[in-house]
């Protein structure tokens, strides 16, 4: 991702009032980390997985702030029974940043690993809206359209970033 979308996905997010973001390191959207960490308007929690990151993230968003997870596509996976148990059974609004790895926008491994382009199909088995994200034209109004959503569903929302984001 170049380093001015990266500055904008960040934008975004403050504009939004996304405030906690934990994550897994994870190489598409890495240019982000930085900019976060660097923010003091926002807390970053780095952790070891993504179901931790979820649990960490629907703790942050039950104490008042507005939560966002960033985490690569097999990480759906990983956090599919936090986003059940937790985020679903309390109502807890919550941003997931997903790389899209395996997607056919994939720019950097698409055909290796295409079998997890399915995180789509789990998040819809778990009733968890989501948008794919493959421009940075329009990053604003996606990332505010989204968490417009979580916070009016109580639920998790997911954008998937693949295209321009994984060059």
């Amino acid at each position: 991702m170049k380093d001015n979308v990266a500055q904008r996905l960040v934008s975004a997010l403050k504009e939004s009032g996304i405030d906690f973001l934990t994550y897994l390191p994870e190489t598409r959207l890495s240019e982000m980390i930085p900019l976060v960490r660097a923010d003091s308007d926002f807390k970053v929690v780095p952790t070891t997985s993504e179901a931790e990151a979820v649990s960490i993230a629907a703790g942050a968003a039950l104490s008042g702030h507005q939560a966002a997870v960033y985490m690569e596509g097999t990480g759906v996976y990983v956090s599919a029974y936090s986003l059940i148990s937790v985020c679903a059974r309390f109502g807890v609004p919550m941003l997931l940043l997903v790389s899209y790895v395996g997607s056919f926008a994939d720019k950097k491994n698409s055909s290796a690993f295409s079998h997890y382009g399915r995180a789509a199909k789990l998040l819809e088995a778990l009733g968890i809206e989501y948008q794919v994200v493959s421009r940075a034209e329009n990053l604003e109004e996606q990332i505010g359209d989204a968490t417009r959503a979580m916070n009016s569903l109580k639920l998790p929302v997911a954008l998937f970033f693949t295209g321009e984001f994984t060059l």
